[in-house]
């Protein structure tokens, strides 16, 4: 690479035992046009406080960020690099700049959390690039490595940490979930040193400026399917309902912010929680939206309900996944929650003005064929059910891709079916496990080409008949066509090849919700 030789001799002009302090480069690579505030390396970040110095780069909100990363470290003022990955996109970012870094400052000691290296570490710590993975919240784990490393310990005591040892993977046990009344506000002031926060805050349906919060570690639940699980393993722990609305009201106050993401895994765990929340909510101007399970919330009182809209939530996204009873066992999701649950619950919910956001996952494995095409039909037709009994509520679609839950049952099923996922990251750096990660296109032997086809062109037509709310740019008249232009196609359920609904969408710039969440446009002015 040209100039990475100047770079690393000035760095080794420099001797590391003469920093004062370490200095620690905290990168959350890309992943959306519309970027959020980076919760995980500002959660950090707090934790860190003021014993070291941090710089945070934000791939969403740079060009090109190896440019600022490259200049940082060459200063000499830092020793660590850290950076956050989920699966998909980041991916695509964070591997080529960790490259980087170890071929021009090899000095550095690189360390990735998140999602992707919890779950594949074999692939990441093999690679040459990466050092160490912090497996979970990093809250004491990341500081404690860096105080080893300092010290001139070995770091295999520090909890949560996965690190390599003669050729052998090493984790060393997970401690217990961080207390998140102890973390200290989020230092907004540190990421708007260089980006302003306003580029955080895009218009959405929920209001003209909407902040992204975490509230909460984990969830109590273990799904088979989902990847916070191996993180976890049912554990949940959260921030106290006071706290939660003094951060809501400090970024109102400083920011004019009028809506909230709530982006925890399970925010309506508790139900004492969110009537506490709820209540300091009324009358501050605030809509907000967050993610829960049916068969919790359906314990809500009608009160707690009711007290929830009159203090802003507007939709809850919940993980339906099935309206057939034994695939909801087949993928261990626990609780109490079937197919005429998901039915009732979401006319119930609506009737309390609060819009039932459903995801659903096809394409679980089967024994043949057949019965893969099978059921994939039934949860289509399940979902042209709901959305006769309750119109209103909205509809995501994914296509299954398997996460390492080793022990379950459908853990088994995947790796019997010969399913396996890459050893490498050069190979998750392909577009293929891109779309695999995105719940796109998941490259599971059990699915035909004809039947991921199916599931994506009755998502085009299921999304012209019904438009999703949260795409605001939609027009009044388009919102009318375009279910005019799908009422055939949907009526008779003729989805094959839906070309015209998909040029119709194209114009639009029709947002797809499974992809890339809320439509989100630069933010109006206070």
């Amino acid at each position: 690479m040209a100039g990475a030789a100047p770079i690393v001799h000035r760095l080794r002009g420099l001797t590391l035992a003469s920093l004062s302090s370490p200095g620690i480069i905290l990168f959350n690579p890309w992943a959306t046009s519309r970027p959020r505030v980076p919760n995980s390396i500002l959660h950090l970040a707090a934790c860190l406080g003021d014993h070291f110095e941090i710089e945070m780069v934000d791939g969403n909100r740079e060009a090109d960020p190896w440019p600022t990363i490259r200049d940082l470290l060459a200063s000499g003022r830092y020793r660590y690099f850290g950076a956050t990955v989920m699966p998909g996109p980041q991916l695509r970012q964070a591997v080529p700049i960790t490259r980087k870094v170890r071929e021009s400052f090899p000095d550095i000691t690189i360390i990735w959390g998140g999602y992707f290296p919890s779950n594949q570490p074999d692939a990441v710590l093999r690679s040459p690039w990466v050092d160490y993975i912090i497996d979970g919240p990093a809250d004491a784990a990341f500081p404690a490595l860096i105080d080893a490393l300092e010290a001139g310990q070995g770091p295999d005591k520090v909890p949560g940490l996965i690190l390599l040892r003669d050729g052998a993977l090493v984790r060393v046990p997970r401690g217990p979930i961080p207390d998140p009344d102890a973390v200290p506000p989020l230092p907004l002031h540190l990421l708007e040193r260089r980006y302003p926060m306003a580029g955080y805050l895009p218009r959405t349906f929920l209001g003209r400026r909407t902040h992204a919060m975490h509230t909460s570690f984990g969830c109590p639940f273990t799904c088979s399917f989902c990847a916070v699980v191996p993180i976890y393993q049912g554990r949940w722990k959260s921030r106290s309902a006071a706290l939660v609305a003094q951060d809501v009201l400090r970024v109102r106050d400083a920011h004019s912010v009028d809506a909230i993401e709530f982006t925890d895994n399970n925010f309506f765990v508790s139900e004492r929680r969110v009537v506490e929340f709820a209540r300091a909510m009324q009358g501050q101007g605030i809509i907000w939206w967050g993610e829960g399970r049916i068969d919790t919330i359906d314990k809500y009182s009608d009160e707690t309900l009711a007290l929830m809209h009159r203090a802003g939530c507007r939709m809850i996204f919940f993980g339906a996944e099935s309206g057939d009873d034994s695939i909801l066992a087949q993928i261990d999701k626990g609780g109490k929650q079937s197919g005429e649950q998901i039915l009732r619950f979401a006319r119930r919910l609506a009737g309390f003005g609060i819009i039932p956001e459903y995801s659903f996952v096809l394409g679980f494995p089967k024994p043949t064929e057949a019965e893969v095409c099978a059921q994939i039909h039934r949860d289509i037709g399940f979902i042209r059910e709901l959305k006769r009994q309750a119109p209103a509520t909205e509809i995501i679609l994914y296509i299954y891709s398997p996460v390492p839950t080793e022990g379950s049952d459908l853990h088994r099923q995947i790796v019997e079916a010969g399913f396996a996922f890459p050893a490498s990251l050069e190979e998750w750096l392909s577009p293929a496990w891109e779309n695999f990660d995105l719940h796109r296109n998941p490259l599971t032997p059990w699915l035909t080409s004809a039947m991921v086809r199916h599931i994506h062109d009755f998502e085009t037509v299921l999304n012209a008949r019904y438009p999703t709310r949260t795409d605001f740019t939609v027009g009044a008249l388009n919102r009318r066509l375009m279910p005019m232009l799908a009422a055939l196609r949907y009526g008779l359920g003729l989805y094959r090849r839906p070309l015209e609904l998909k040029a119709f969408q194209k114009l639009l710039r029709y947002t797809r919700p499974e992809i890339e969440g809320f439509r989100a446009e630069e933010a109006t002015s206070p």
